[in-house]
């Protein structure tokens, strides 16, 4: 929670009167957190279902540290570096899965934190839900190419978390000040309202296309949920501006 000093227009508080509401904040920092928090919670997520192999956990943990390092530079706070710190432990121990579950799991909550010292714990976690959800999708769905008998379900699940990502962070951004917007804001708030919803559809085609009958069915529930990736981050982004 912020205090903002209000400059309404007639009818509205007086000028200079100081009112609380919450904000969202979008520097990098914040950003890359809340993205490398979900990949690191959908890898410590997929490494406990036991359908993946160590490749899986170099790639997941590979990318939670790519994303963490310029987070906890962005941030300058201890915890962007623990994050990052569990994330290299996960991928030394991609051969075994209990320390990659916990120490992924250690991961998330870190960068969550680190999101959180600016954004706000909502924005943190549906943020994170998200990005998480949408981008675990999308690589898991990629890892079939590896191996063509991964269990269906597992893919689901994870459009599930990115499809209740993208409602549930809708929902918190719009709180936090993106709707209703005037003015030249207008623009943008349509987009961010069109990225949101075509995100949620992306995921909900996901989920239909894994009903499909052969490989060609994943085919098309990761080339989907790759075009839902950029609408997530698209709408992640802009909506966060506007609340900003």
């Amino acid at each position: 929670m912020r205090q903002r000093v209000y400059l309404g227009r007639a009818g509205d508080p007086p000028a200079g009167a100081s009112y609380t509401r919450p904000t969202v904040d979008v520097s990098p920092s914040v950003v890359l957190a809340v993205w490398a928090a979900g990949v690191a919670a959908a890898l410590g997520v997929v490494a406990g279902w036991r359908i993946v192999g160590p490749g899986f956990g170099w790639l997941g943990s590979g990318v939670t540290v790519l994303l963490g390092v310029p987070a906890a530079l962005s941030s300058g706070t201890i915890w962007g570096w623990l994050g990052c710190a569990l994330a290299a432990i996960g991928f030394v121990a991609a051969r075994r899965r209990a320390p990659v579950v916990v120490s992924m799991g250690g991961a998330a909550v870190c960068f969550v934190v680190v999101a959180s010292i600016d954004g706000g714990v909502l924005d943190a976690l549906s943020g994170a839900l998200l990005l998480g959800g949408v981008t675990g999708s999308m690589m898991l769905g990629h890892w079939y190419l590896v191996d063509p008998r991964l269990p269906r379900r597992s893919l689901r699940a994870l459009a599930a978390a990115g499809a209740a990502g993208a409602l549930v962070d809708f929902g918190v951004v719009a709180f936090a000040g993106a709707i209703p917007w005037a003015g030249t804001d207008a623009v943008a708030g349509v987009g961010f309202v069109l990225l949101a919803v075509t995100t949620m559809v992306l995921m909900i085609a996901v989920w239909l296309a894994l009903g499909e009958a052969g490989y060609s069915g994943v085919m098309a529930a990761t080339g989907l949920s790759y075009l839902a990736v950029l609408t997530a981050i698209g709408s992640a982004v802009v909506g966060r501006i506007l609340a900003g």
